[in-house]
């Protein structure tokens, strides 16, 4: 792969290290800003429904913009492909590994990357959950410079943006994923000029990769806690909440005033079944029963 080819002006040549559709809009941008993308590095196709094998999404958005693509087990398996590609810089963004100092080294303008939150809160693999279950009125996104620690390196460029009352993750994750994309396109037009930042220890917080168990509640959490943790689990793990003499998924939800015992259901209506928490009631929209698709709260209240 030769620096030979012509290039617009300002243009940098760049290997892209990606997997979840977090990074699909700056690998987008990047194409679309004109730069040089050499190489797309991304996970194996792993199996999805029904156990057929599926590409990431990455790969998918790679293969349409024509870009070359490989997808090693380990990112370290690929050190001779990403030298070969002779880039100036390395842009990753939702990779799901930590990238060596081998590969780190290797573009001579440095690693950069592409991160859901506002560093140092919420460094790791699920900031835009933890942001949400937290509580948090604002997140965003940084572009910081790359070492072999955890979201450790120092700041480039941080963008705010404020999480909807009533926003889930999927819908903040696009939202951050565009966010992000412009932000990067920006800082790599102005790269030379800027002087990194320090991250500030005394306020890092983590984000640590969520787990089943998260998502497994009762009634005895607040309503407040319980509308968060719905928004920050979808769509996986998921929350799910004993109803009806079992447990059921919740899909939708919204917390209320109501007052009573833990688990009373205090109202069945239209819009939902209310049942009591320990603070407040939540009001239960759309459930999923094991084995069953989802369906309006009320409908598996009376039995369907």
């Amino acid at each position: 792969m030769s620096r030979s080819r012509s290039r617009p002006s300002g243009a940098i040549r760049i290997v892209f290290v990606g997997t979840a559709q977090f990074a699909v809009p700056s690998l987008e941008a990047l194409v679309s800003a004109r730069h040089d993308v050499a190489l797309v590095v991304t996970q194996p196709d792993r199996p999805g429904h029904r156990l057929r094998l599926t590409p990431p999404p990455v790969k998918v958005a790679a293969e349409a913009l024509r870009l070359p693509v490989v997808q090693p087990e380990k990112i370290r398996n690929a050190t001779a492909d990403l030298a070969a590609a002779q880039a100036d810089v390395l842009v990753v963004a939702a990779y799901g590994q930590i990238v060596p100092r081998a590969i780190l080294d290797i573009p001579p303008r440095g690693p950069i990357n592409v991160h859901g939150s506002l560093l140092p809160r919420w460094r790791g693999a699920a900031p835009v959950a933890h942001a949400i279950l937290a509580g948090d009125r604002v997140t965003g996104v940084t572009i910081m410079r790359m070492d072999e620690q955890l979201d450790h390196g120092p700041v480039l460029a941080r963008r705010e943006t404020e999480i909807g009352p009533h926003e889930d993750a999927p819908s903040l994750t696009s939202r951050l994923a565009a966010l992000g994309a412009d932000l990067l396109v920006e800082t790599l037009a102005r790269l030379d000029e800027i002087e990194p930042e320090p991250q500030d220890e005394s306020l890092v917080t983590l984000a640590p990769k969520l787990a089943k168990s998260d998502g497994e509640l009762d009634w005895t959490g607040s309503a407040e806690e319980i509308d968060r943790r719905v928004r920050a689990l979808n769509p996986w793990p998921g929350v799910t909440l004993p109803f009806g003499g079992r447990r059921v998924k919740v899909h939708d939800g919204r917390p209320q005033s109501g007052a009573g015992e833990p688990g009373e259901v205090l109202a069945v209506g239209r819009d939902g079944v209310e049942v009591a928490c320990a603070e407040g009631s939540y009001l239960l929209v759309t459930v999923q029963a094991p084995g069953s698709r989802p369906v309006p709260a009320r409908v598996l209240a009376a039995g369907g």
